[in-house]
This record gives structure tokens, sequence and C-alpha cells, in this order.
């Protein structure tokens, strides 16, 4: 899940192909659907993101009393309004009346906490929950930027890799070689560095022990001579989430594809390719192309039929952007990785979204 900015924006404005009364505001790649002549291209305004979770008083303001998403409704998900895809608020809150959002804007100003916003956090089932220890050594996920929002990440032509993006529930596993541990966590719990104590009826050890994830970490850990190996993979099925790829999570053919891989070597964490250290040794997620990078084309293959059934059973969630070579990125502060999300699944229906 990528990180939460409520941040001031300089605006494209475009006109709505179906509606005389509506128009587009661009921000990044996302465009959000907005009242016409409210906006004029090159003025700044706030963008509020997917996944943000407004306080009452902004909500009544902004007009949307009963119209975002969630139990409470004031959680901002994206809409097609008049068949246009809306992703995000473009306003400007009476709170900020007296702000330079210009000035805002070049500083890259965060208005969450001013504004009282913060992020959607997914429930937690309790398959998916358990008893947790303290584990310092535990190798952390990362947040992944969507390149909508920040379409910089990469530059055109850049050699880049792109793999399926599935729909089921991040599982961290990290070897410790000096003491022989296995640590295993879910994101949610991993970024607080705390682990799972192992349980039978746990979805992640489950997966582990299922598809021997473990048993994997420490051979990678001893072929690369590293301290410590971290596997992320996604556990999928039905059971898990609402995409389910043919798997059932309810039973052995709970599903698991690792992702990304990271190791200590010699004192610094790193980052491997899956594809690279663990071709034959655990299944991986799909790779959809290899080759320059275009928007477009990354756009293009978010979308569409999954690939990891083989039998394109329902729809993409989207991709995950990679650079061939792994790099420091200056827009994420970080690696250089982003995802691309299908307009159909985020707009479908009685979707589930845990951790």
């Amino acid at each position: 899940m990528s990180t939460l900015r409520v941040t001031a924006e300089v605006l494209t404005v475009h006109e709505h192909p179906n509606a005389d009364a509506l128009e587009l505001a661009q921000v990044g790649l996302y465009r959000a659907v907005v009242a016409k002549g409210a906006y004029r291209t090159g003025e700044t305004a706030v963008y509020i993101p997917e996944q943000s979770v407004l306080p009452t008083g902004l909500i009544e303001e902004l007009g949307l009393t009963g119209r975002l998403a969630g139990s409470n409704s004031d959680r901002v998900k994206a809409v097609r309004l008049r068949g246009e895809l809306s992703q995000g608020i473009v306003c400007r809150p009476k709170a900020l009346a007296e702000v330079d959002l210009a000035r805002a804007a070049q500083e890259g100003t965060d208005f969450a906490d001013v504004l009282g916003i913060t992020k959607w956090v997914p429930p937690v089932p309790p398959t998916m929950s358990g008893e947790v220890e303290s584990a310092p050594d535990l190798l952390p996920w990362v947040d992944i930027e969507n390149i909508q929002r920040f379409p910089d990440i990469f530059t055109p032509g850049e050699a880049v890799v792109l793999t399926e993006k599935l729909h089921g529930s991040a599982c961290l596993v990290t070897y410790v070689a000096d003491e022989g541990r296995v640590y295993v966590s879910s994101k949610g719990f991993g970024g607080k560095s705390l682990a799972l104590k192992e349980d039978p009826r746990n979805l992640y050890w489950r997966a582990v022990r299922g598809h021997g994830v473990a048993e994997a970490a420490a051979r990678l850990c001893e072929r690369l001579g590293a301290r410590r190996v971290g596997i992320f993979g996604e556990v999928y099925g039905a059971g898990v989430q609402d995409l389910t790829y043919g798997a059932d999570g309810r039973r052995e053919t709970l599903g698991y594809a690792a992702f990304d891989v990271s190791a200590e070597i010699d004192g610094t964490v790193r980052w491997l390719d899956a594809a690279e250290v663990l071709e034959g040794e655990l299944p991986l997620v799909p790779r959809l192309f290899s080759g320059p990078y275009d928007i477009e084309r990354v756009l293009e293959f978010a979308s569409g039929r999954e690939t990891v059934s083989g039998r394109g059973l329902h729809l993409r969630e989207g991709v995950v952007i990679r650079p061939a070579a792994e790099r420091y990125s200056g827009v994420t502060g970080g690696r250089a990785i982003a995802k691309a999300v299908s307009p159909a699944y985020l707009t479908r229906k009685g979707g589930t979204e845990y951790e």
C-alpha cells in the first residue's frame, strides 16, 4: 500500500466527454471529476488520494455526506462518474484558505494532519492475525507508490520488468542464519517489527509450511553467504480475498507466490531479483514483460485477465514495475519500484481489502 500524503498540486483540466457540467482535473496521471469551471489548467488545489479517511466536518464541507466508501461513508475510493474513472478528491478546503497553495505545491507540504485526514487500514481477519512477538531481525517490506501519482519514478526507455500484482495478503519470511531462526509476519505486523508465533491455524504459517518457504530461505541464505534472507510472497485463495486465482485458502490448495527477496550480506541489505534467485525453489508471481519503460504499455498490462491460474478466471489487479537493475529513486526516497492498478479492479463490486 502506498504512503498517505495530502498535497497541493498544479492541475491540468480536461473536458469530461459525457457530462456538460463536469470536468476532469489531472494530478500526475490520476484524474478526478470536478465541477465545470471550478478549476483551470495551471491553478493549484489540494489533492486527497484514494484510501484517505476524512473527518466528518470536511466531508460535510465538500458536500460528500453519504457518498464516500466504507461503513462510515468516510473513505475515498475510486469511482466512475458518468463513465469516467475518478481517483481521489480535488478541493480547496476552508482550513487552508490563508495558505499559499502554489508555494506549498513547490515545497511538497503534507496537509494530512492539518485536515485531520488519516490512512485507511484494512481489517485483519482472525486467520491472518495471532499472537505476536518482538522480531528486530525481521526484514520489512516497503510501501509501493502508484506510478500514476509519481510518473517520474522511471524514465522513458529505461529497462524495466513488469510482474503481475496479486490480490492476496503479503507474507514476510525472514531466516536468520546465526540463530537458525525463522520469523513469519504480515505486512502490518512486520512494519512494527513484530512476528507471528507459529500456529497451524494461521494463514501465513500454513502457507510457509505448505510451500517450504522457510527451507528455501535457509538454502538461499547459505548460497549467498548472508546473515539474513527475507522472502516476500503473496498468499491467496478463497477465504483470503475476493479474487482467488483458483486456489482455496481454507484448504491445502492455499496459494503462494514469491515476489521479492532481500538479503543482508556483509552488513548491507540488498534487494534481489526473486526470479533469478528462487527459480525452481518456490512458486513465483508471473513475469508479464521485460523491456523499455513506456507508461502506456504499463497501463495496458495493468488491465486484463489474471495469469496465475492459467485460465484467466477473473480480472487482474495490476502490475508491479521494477528496473531491470535494482536502483535508488530520488522520487520515492528509496527503491525504484511502483505499481499500476487496473481501473476494473478499483471499481469492482463486493471486493475485499484485507491487510
